[in-house]
């Protein structure tokens, strides 16, 4: 049990008198003041006396708060602290306005001195200078200058670190008196995302193709352009951009904040509302941690320093318990079947994989999918696509590979859809187009049709992505993958 003791208190401190009175073991306050109106009587022992009294100390103390307002009495209660109890943790408020010689007398004691002045200009520091300052200055001055309601988009099929991002920049745009709505086009099919919204009963509004007239003002998260996977026109009129994600063509909107060396953009957000010192509440700080999480397969890939700061800064007011519930939902038929299909029509070359599963109802089974055949033995790249509603859609996975996914697949596809993503984690989405109309053929017909397209731009870009490597006698060059023909099921051993 922890025997407390605190010498003094002053108003800026009742919050923490308060929350130690409800922690378990013995508190006693020594002090003339009366105690914090919150503070729990039963619990709490009151010495009526000067906090440098030792004749009112406890036999006993393994904390020490010394919490007065004045500098002076806040060193002599301290120095008698330290001699009453030497091996007491001591932790010293240092006062208003304290002059140098009292700050020595408590430095010399403390093992933690707590400075209102420090705290209060670093704070205003952290509000007033450097860029991630300036940067939440500009996008408060963008979200003042929108008269309206503002919607904030996702993109499609949205993931964790979209759907968190969205409330965030919602709940930044409260800050200014701005009503604002995370937005979504298309469905959450991805049962960790459907668990993630109905457990922490998050409000989301789907759009449709005239709902957005609704709105005065529009800002994209997790993605950088309007029309490019998600459910807007092209041309439509951004005003915030916030995306983690490095774009392949210029950004045109009032505020951008694009940083492709951070893992998440939930991290981004959270850098706003941190620096704001808006509290997100349980339910928004849980999905801003999921998201960070997920999007960087738990601080293992394109992590940063920002994301574990932003996460440390979270996890405090984000339910675990929940967060727990929520990363471990049944698995849907869908994706079984998903799954099952593209380990079975896989077409492997070399340590680079391609799968085309056909039909498919559950967008998000094909990164699942993905996700678990980059895990197979011998492949560094995996690549799962299939077609529903006139569109085919891919989603890749690499590991332990120098190969840029992201890359690779917009020089493969670009030209007849959209690409991008991470170097390790990417996908595309391509229009079916005049392949759509084989009704007089069968959908397997239409299968083989869509391999040739995706499958052979895939592997022919990837053979031109090749690393060239020197044996070393200075004969030849060869690639890097052990296959002569870029077909299915090379001969082992075989280089190109």
């Amino acid at each position: 049990m922890q025997r407390r003791l605190v010498l003094g208190v002053c108003a800026p401190l009742y919050p923490a008198v308060e929350r130690l009175s409800t922690r378990p073991g013995s508190l006693t306050v020594v002090s003339s003041e009366p105690l914090p109106p919150d503070a729990d009587g039963s619990t709490v022992t009151h010495e009526r006396s000067r906090p440098d009294d030792f004749s009112s100390y406890p036999a006993r103390a393994d904390l020490v708060l010394v919490a007065g307002a004045d500098g002076g009495t806040n060193a002599a209660s301290a120095t008698t602290a330290r001699e009453a109890f030497p091996d007491a943790h001591l932790v010293v408020y240092v006062g208003l306005d304290a002059d140098p010689t009292v700050r020595e007398r408590i430095d010399a004691v403390a093992d933690r001195v707590i400075d209102a002045d420090r705290v209060l200009t670093n704070h205003l520091e952290d509000l007033t200078a450097g860029a991630g300052a300036e940067r939440l200055h500009r996008l408060y001055a963008t979200l003042r200058r929108i008269d309206g309601r503002l919607a904030v988009v996702m993109h499609d099929n949205p993931d964790p670190d979209a759907i968190a991002s969205a409330l965030g920049v919602a709940r930044v745009a409260e800050c200014v008196g701005l009503d604002a709505d995370a937005c979504y086009f298309g469905t959450i099919s991805h049962q960790e995302n459907r668990a993630m919204v109905n457990l922490l009963d998050l409000d989301l509004v789907e759009l449709d193709d005239g709902s957005l007239n609704e709105y005065d003002g529009v800002a994209l998260v997790d993605h950088s352009r309007s029309g490019v996977n998600d459910g807007l026109s092209e041309d439509t009129p951004v005003d915030i951009v916030v995306d983690h994600h490095p774009p392949r063509a210029p950004v045109e909107a009032r505020f951008v904040d694009l940083r492709h060396d951070i893992g998440a953009t939930s991290t981004l957000v959270s850098d706003y509302l941190s620096r704001a010192d808006v509290t997100p509440g349980e339910s928004l700080a849980t999905a801003l941690l999921f998201g960070i999480r997920v999007d960087t397969d738990d601080f293992a890939r394109e992590v940063s320093v920002a994301d574990f700061e932003a996460a440390a800064w979270l996890v405090s007011q984000a339910d675990l318990d929940l967060l727990e519930r929520i990363e471990s939902p049944s698995i849907t038929p869908e994706v079984v079947e998903t799954l099952s299909r593209a380990i079975r029509d896989r077409d492997v070359r070399g340590d680079a994989l391609a799968s085309n599963v056909g039909s498919i109802r559950d967008r998000d089974a094909l990164a699942q999918a993905a996700d678990r055949l980059v895990c197979m033995d011998g492949i560094r790249i995996a690549v799962v696509y299939g077609f529903t509603n006139g569109t085919i859609y891919v989603s890749g996975r690499t590991r332990g590979t120098d190969i840029d996914l992201g890359e690779t697949l917009r020089d493969a596809l670009d030209s007849i859809g959209s690409a991008g993503g991470h170097a390790d984690m990417a996908g595309a989405q391509v229009p079916l187009g005049i392949l759509d109309d084989t009704d007089e053929g069968s959908e397997a017909e239409l299968t083989t049709v869509v391999s040739e397209v995706i499958a052979g731009r895939f592997f022919e870009t990837l053979k031109d992505a090749t690393t060239l490597l020197n044996p070393g006698d200075g004969s030849e060059w060869v690639f890097e993958f052990p296959f002569d023909r870029w077909d299915r099921d090379p001969e082992p051993g075989r280089t190109r």
